[in-house]
């Protein structure tokens, strides 16, 4: 429970003990918490003054070993040369390839010793631990189940075992409304496993057939955003009778089911709708048609017909009982149309049965639909974090229609929430702007602070920035690669510190470990300062599966940095410097973390994959294509930001002030509601 409400909160439940504790227990407890970069609030302290022996000991132990792997520090790290970065810079480039040479001939790893350093001397901000109440850990369920985008796959293991360990509870907390279909899914399918008794509680969240068929993909482990195939399990008997009478409700069924007809027919085989023929005659009739091939005339069909014809007309007749589809094609709609008065007046019409996060996109795109940049930029729906851009060579609109539309867009959203709950007094930060409202995390990885791709975090000021990498073999022997590539200020490649260059432009790296039986760790240090000297403004940070395992099938693997300023104090991995953190768990086999922009002094959030199979021999310089178009494509991505969100909520539910000071809401990096409160953000504010 507690290592669940601490890396989403950072707060633990913990009821008074029956006990009492000396101060010097208690300093002991802070400072090994410090080692690792957290410390306890007041409020968690007093609590823990109250604890016997035996209480503390056991809170104490599950606390640290909690915190030990949020940061990575519950794994031994031990680079190749283990007084980096010391050693490879004083090694000349010579003996760095023939030791290389020989652990890729004999897997062996240098002999060097290992002196003893003196202890970390930086000086670095903790993060703070307080003491949470159990509404606020129950709030967490609700807001994940009331989300209104798609989660992501902690995100659902958190929602499951709230299902399975609060069986009991989690009926009273379920939210009025669940309106993502796949998270509707996923919570159906942990009910079903878990707590079938309160299944029939979704039932009413079931509108159409495709909602059941992403419940059968939970069910079998797939991918609920149906952006891969699946290959279905076996239901029970129960089950089968339950989603063939949900589907029995649905209208339109078969030209639903149309739409992804071949894992109709598959679950058809295994939903064994004969059986049931009697009680559902129309799902029974619409697998008959669909295996039987009928041809049948649908909305879409007719819908692309009457656009390829440009029958304007026709298609806005079609599209005013379907809002969410007129609004996704708003753009066409505007350059096809004769007058653009007539798409707007409808779209003005319709515009309040558009989801949330459809008109933020709307308003983004149509706000900075005339820029000058050289890309539009997207980001596909799926398991693994993916982008891809073209050329940015859209018709243009006639003047002011761009404007016109994002000012319909934006007056809808701040009628909606005009019926929220009051803010008052609102403050936004200025800089909110450079992070992005979470419309997609179904494919974020888990981290020790997880945000929306593209967001832009200031720079901890350091002068080395330390990456680093741990992993384990999986079925085999498995040689994953950590790179850092160099960019100048108009994204054309410099140099890349990898395994097959170890050193340059005052950087280095620690050396290229290609078996890890029991885990194994690479490191490179970038001075800042150093590169920006040499003209080098963006450093991607690159992990690539030489070996070609994906990496989902390893038993683990994570990344990070350290900001570090006096690298050559402490150990080499140093946990209380650790910014960040992530796992990397995703079908793929190549992915970017982050990328570093050192005149803005900002991290730009990635967690990012290439393609499935990259190109070979799997390094840098081979897929230098498409990483500097990953690159460009997180520079010149446009998506909405949180600035407008909530300036939107500020303008629809309160007032705008100058001044934190005297704000009774507070939209904030460190205070009040900040961009790492994606629960409440996706819950409350979309």
């Amino acid at each position: 429970m507690n290592t669940l409400y601490l890396r989403r909160r950072k707060k633990v439940l913990l009821p008074p003990g029956t006990g009492s504790q000396s101060g010097t227990m208690l300093a002991m407890m802070q400072q090994n918490l410090e080692a690792l970069g957290f410390v306890m609030s007041p409020t968690l302290m007093e609590r823990v003054q109250t604890l016997s022996d035996r209480e503390l000991a056991a809170f104490y132990t599950s606390l640290i070993q909690d915190i030990r792997q949020m940061v990575g520090a519950h794994r031994p790290f031990a680079p190749m040369y283990p007084d980096f970065p010391r050693q490879v810079k004083e090694t000349p480039e010579l003996l760095l390839y023939l030791n290389a040479l020989v652990h890729y001939l004999t897997n062996k790893l240098p002999v060097y010793p290992k002196s003893l350093r003196p202890e970390l001397t930086d000086k670095t901000p903790l993060r703070v631990i307080d003491l949470g109440h159990e509404a606020d850990f129950r709030a967490i369920f609700t807001q994940l189940a009331g989300a209104k985008t798609s989660l992501s796959p902690q995100d659902k293991e958190d929602l499951i075992w709230f299902v399975k360990e609060r069986r009991e509870q989690f009926p009273a907390l379920l939210p009025q409304t669940i309106a993502s279909k796949e998270n509707l899914a996923v919570l159906s399918a942990a009910v079903l496993k878990h707590a079938p008794e309160a299944v029939e509680l979704l039932a009413p969240h079931f509108k159409i057939v495709t909602d059941v068929l992403r419940l059968a993909v939970a069910l079998s482990g797939g991918d609920v955003s149906l952006a891969a195939s699946v290959k279905f399990g076996k239901f029970t008997r129960a089950e089968r009778r339950l989603l063939l009478s949900w589907m029995e409700r649905c209208d339109n069924a078969l030209e639903d089911m149309l739409r992804w007809k071949g894992r109709w027919i598959r679950l058809g085989e295994r939903l064994h709708p004969g059986e049931h023929a009697e009680k559902v005659p129309k799902i029974f009739a619409a697998f008959k048609a669909l295996r039987a091939d009928e041809k049948i005339t649908t909305f879409n069909s007719r819908l692309e017909a009457a656009l390829e014809k440009r029958q304007v007309d026709e298609v806005l007749g079609m599209l005013r009982s379907r809002p969410g589809d007129l609004a996704r094609r708003m753009d066409h709609l505007l350059r096809l149309a004769a007058r653009s008065e007539s798409v707007l007046s409808l779209f003005q019409e319709c515009v309040r049965k558009v989801s949330t996060p459809v008109l933020l996109q709307m308003l983004s795109h149509f706000q900075h639909r005339d820029q000058p940049l050289p890309l539009r930029v997207f980001f596909p729906k799926g398991d693994v974090g993916k982008v891809f851009a073209v050329s940015k060579k859209m018709p243009s609109l006639p003047t002011g229609v761009a404007a016109q539309a994002a000012t319909v867009c934006e007056c809808a959203l701040v009628e909606r929430f005009a019926m929220l709950p009051p803010l008052g007094r609102c403050w936004v930060e200025p800089g909110m702007e450079k992070f992005m409202v979470p419309l997609a995390q179904r494919s974020a990885s888990k981290a020790l602070r997880t945000l929306t791709r593209g967001s832009r975090l200031p720079l901890a000021d350091a002068t080395v920035l330390r990456f680093f990498i741990w992993w384990k073999n999986g079925r085999g022997r498995t040689d994953i690669d950590l790179s850092a590539s160099l960019f100048d200020a108009e994204q054309r490649y410099l140099d890349v510190l990898s395994y097959y260059n170890l050193k340059n432009f005052g950087g280095c790296h620690s050396g290229d470990i290609v078996d890890a039986p029991e885990g194994a760790a690479e490191f490179i240090d970038v001075e800042p300062a150093r590169l920006l000297a040499a003209n080098v403004r963006y450093i991607v940070m690159t992990l690539s599966s030489y070996t070609q395992q994906p990496y989902c099938d390893l038993p683990e693997c994570f990344a990070g940095w350290m900001a570090r300023q006096a690298p050559d104090s402490g150990e080499v991995f140093e946990a209380r410097t650790v910014v960040d953190k992530l796992d990397v768990a995703a079908n793929t086999r190549i992915c970017i973390p982050a990328v570093f922009d050192l005149v803005e002094r900002e991290v730009i959030w990635a967690d990012l994959a290439l393609t499935a199979y990259p190109r070979l021999p799997n390094n840098v310089h081979v897929n230098l294509p498409p990483i500097t178009l990953m690159l460009r494509s997180l520079i010149y991505g446009i998506k909405p930001d949180l600035h407008t969100l909530f300036s939107l909520h500020a303008k629809a539910r309160g007032s705008v002030v100058a001044e934190r000071a005297g704000a009774d809401t507070i939209f904030a990096q460190d205070a009040g509601i900040t961009p790492y409160d994606l629960d409440r953000i996706r819950a409350d504010f979309l």
